[in-house]
């Protein structure tokens, strides 16, 4: 695991290196997130609707590929109290541009709890994100992005069972 964090890290650094554009922006979302629980949850499983908001960089290496790095705030989990975690998201996502309007990108997420009140979550977690762009005009865009969790969630000291996030976004922002 360091061996691949150390790589991706100097992946990353020499691929931002090498950007010719540098876009900022600011981007806010509508999230409808819920759990999968393995074993099956005994209790009723409600998603959660949720706001996340966030900071961005992108970084272009052509017309057609950039990078966009985001730092995000989002609150998921369930609708239910005991099963609701917020979250402090660092996406990393490869974008590729099919027309001048319209991105697709996919990429990992990092993402560190920052609901204390629930010791029951674990304090990392490890997600996959894939999504679309569109934009209103060269500064305003809407987008969808779905992010599935690939690490378990709970917190292995207070039970057996395994969880893992999803979360479907839609968002509007701004790009500088």
């Amino acid at each position: 695991m360091k061996k691949f964090l150390l790589a991706s890290i100097f992946i990353l650094v020499t691929l931002i290196g090498s950007a010719q554009e540098i876009k900022y922006g600011v981007r806010g979302a509508l999230n409808i997130s819920n759990l999968d629980f393995d074993p099956d949850s005994t209790f009723e499983n409600k998603h959660r609707n949720g706001f996340a908001f966030a900071g961005f960089v992108e970084f272009g290496f052509s017309e057609e590929l950039s990078l966009h790095t985001e730092l995000q705030w989002s609150a998921e989990g369930g609708k239910d109290e005991s099963i609701r975690a917020d979250y402090l998201h660092l996406p990393i996502m490869l974008k590729l541009s099919v027309s001048d309007r319209l991105s697709f990108g996919a990429g990992p997420q990092i993402s560190l709890k920052t609901w204390k009140n629930n010791d029951a979550f674990s304090t990392f977690a490890f997600s996959g994100v894939v999504g679309a762009e569109y934009m209103i005009t060269s500064e305003l865009f809407v987008d969808a992005r779905f992010s599935y969790g690939l690490s378990n969630i709970l917190d292995e000291d207070f039970t057996d069972a395994e969880a893992k996030n999803h979360v479907m976004q839609f968002g509007f922002g701004i790009k500088i």
